[in-house]
């Protein structure tokens, strides 16, 4: 690691993230006046001296708005590839990107780098539907899109919006979403062309004039909810944690783990790992401890908590 000029490094041009928000960018910069920049930024040298940023950005951009001339860094020598990747792994672990951010990042990376959705979810840990309906998600409609931005609870509405052919009836529907107006399963009903009936047997109003109660969703509203969510994800409902992979898979790691620190650890063998096998190691280590951190990522927003600082 060493400390950088802030004004010889330059942002990644294959960032995912779109925009980043000016508000939460000061309370940074406040935070590294007073605390200095707690973690390193990731880059990479240029032929022209320039260093080009891999990880870090917000960070960069807060030490800039302190005024900080030069800023603690690890360089490394990444190629192309790695560094969209350890670009993207980085974002992923934010909680407030947002789905269109992580699905133009998506988009880019599938349209302008070649990468297919099968190599994505390889590299990125996550399923293959999940990555499809993204790069859906990155081509919707305008009003799909809107809502999106809006209201970030109404992935599974403008999933099923997405089946809606007619420009006007989906704006219309995503207008509805919009508002509150339609539970999923209501809106489900809506685009299937049915209506639901009262007790007395007759129909209910035109969803013009039908506003939903707030905290009415009922078991079927919530079953709804939970399959549009699998349908986004390409995935069934949850297994439990006992699944023979799962164990199987910790294990193994657990224990390739505590056999590379065994090997570390050992003065005869380390002392024997030239110089480059050592930088080639720790490179390969910082990767894998990114994808690691996606992993925790992954589980933790699984189970509803959220993560920080990027």
């Amino acid at each position: 690691m060493r400390n950088v000029p802030v004004d010889r490094i330059e942002p990644n041009p294959d960032q995912p993230r779109l925009a980043i928000d000016a508000g939460a960018l000061r309370e940074l910069a406040a935070s590294v006046r007073e605390h200095g920049v707690l973690q390193p930024v990731l880059v990479r040298p240029r032929p022209d001296g320039i260093f080009q940023l891999i990880a870090g950005e917000r960070r960069w951009r807060a030490a800039r708005m302190a005024h900080f001339t030069t800023i603690p860094a690890m360089v490394e020598e990444i190629d192309d590839d790695t560094a969209r990747e350890i670009a993207i792994i980085e974002n992923l672990q934010r909680e407030d990107l947002s789905p269109l951010d992580e699905a133009e990042m998506y988009r880019r990376m599938n349209v302008d780098h070649g990468y297919s959705v099968r190599k994505l979810a390889q590299r990125l840990g996550k399923d293959k539907g999940y990555i499809e309906n993204r790069l859906r998600l990155a081509s919707a409609p305008p009003e799909i899109r809107e809502l999106v931005s809006l209201r970030k609870d109404t992935l599974s509405h403008a999933y099923e919006l997405m089946k809606v052919e007619d420009p006007r009836k989906r704006r219309r529907l995503a207008e509805q979403v919009a508002r509150g107006e339609l539970t999923l399963l209501r809106l489900r009903e809506r685009i299937e062309g049915r209506r639901r009936r009262r007790v007395d047997g007759q129909p209910e109003p035109d969803a013009a004039g039908e506003t939903a109660v707030p905290g009415a969703e009922t078991a079927a509203d919530a079953r709804a909810v939970a399959e549009a969510e699998a349908a986004w994800t390409g995935t069934t409902p949850a297994r439990p944690i006992a699944d023979d992979a799962l164990v199987t898979a910790k294990s193994h790691l657990g224990d390739a783990l505590a056999e590379l620190v065994d090997v570390l650890r050992t003065p005869d063998v380390l002392g024997a790992i030239g110089g480059v096998d050592r930088d080639n190691l720790a490179k390969y280590l910082t990767i894998a401890k990114l994808r690691l951190e996606n992993a925790i990522a992954i589980l933790r927003a699984g189970s509803g908590s959220q993560g920080g600082q990027g």
